[in-house]
């Protein structure tokens, strides 16, 4: 099984972040090298200016301007690549919720809280660490589909390459039941809350004529926290 380790930090003067990803994702750990950092960060770079199709390890080979087989010792192809990214991402999610949540002891306050960082823009690129957040969150929304609808998901589902998301919907299906123990469907409301806000703010982008986000305005946490307070009350 996938192993995701948060090891937080609390010190308002020294706060530290840092996520371990499960070594099954990847050939050689890219967090221990300045090659693979810079594999890593680059790759995100790149994936968010070209698109995840059109993104290849020749081209990232020569951005960072070393032989395409050194990215093959890190990764075993970009989909690996993609997945670690997203294993990432909701790890880096999973950490906010902990640390905005800890000291709140309404449940309903917590799971407003919660939803709001789940489906608000990203606007943080953390100094504490080479990956950069606002970019890898573009990813998240335009490409991390591209992760799990596959042909092999079922196979990678069972090696736990997926675990991370649920263990974000997981932690936020539990603060659903604090609210309302008898709530059916927590899981599936979360995960189309995270699915939903993912598309509201991609058609906010490309497709305008298909959301009623507007640019400027927290519109689509507005919504989804409306909707997810009507429907577990």
């Amino acid at each position: 099984m996938i192993v995701i380790l948060l090891y937080l930090q609390l010190n308002m003067k020294n706060l530290k972040i840092h996520i371990e990803i499960s070594p099954k994702l990847y050939m050689k750990n890219p967090d221990s090298s300045e090659l693979g950092r810079k594999i890593v960060a680059s790759s995100i770079e790149m994936i968010n200016e070209l698109g995840f199709e059109t993104f290849t390890f020749k081209k990232l080979g020569e951005r960072i301007e070393s032989p395409e087989s050194s990215i093959y010792r890190y990764f075993e192809n970009k989909h690996t690549l993609l997945i670690y990214l997203v294993s990432w991402y909701w790890s880096w999610i999973e950490y906010q919720l902990v640390f905005a949540t800890i000291n709140i002891d309404s449940p309903l306050e917590k799971l407003k809280k919660t939803i709001k960082i789940l489906v608000q823009p990203t606007s943080v690129d953390l100094p504490t660490t080479y990956m950069d957040e606002i970019l890898l969150s573009n990813i998240i929304v335009t490409e991390s589909v591209k992760a799990y609808h596959t042909k092999e998901v079922d196979h990678e589902n069972e090696k736990g390459f997926f675990k991370t998301y649920k263990q974000v919907v997981q932690r936020v299906s539990n603060m659903v039941l604090e609210v309302n123990r008898k709530f059916e469907f927590p899981h599936m409301l979360i995960s189309t809350v995270i699915e939903g806000a993912h598309q509201q703010k991609f058609f906010a982008e490309h497709l305008p004529g298909l959301t009623d986000a507007k640019h400027g305005k927290d519109t689509i946490s507005e919504f989804y926290t409306d909707m997810v307070l009507k429907v577990v009350r």
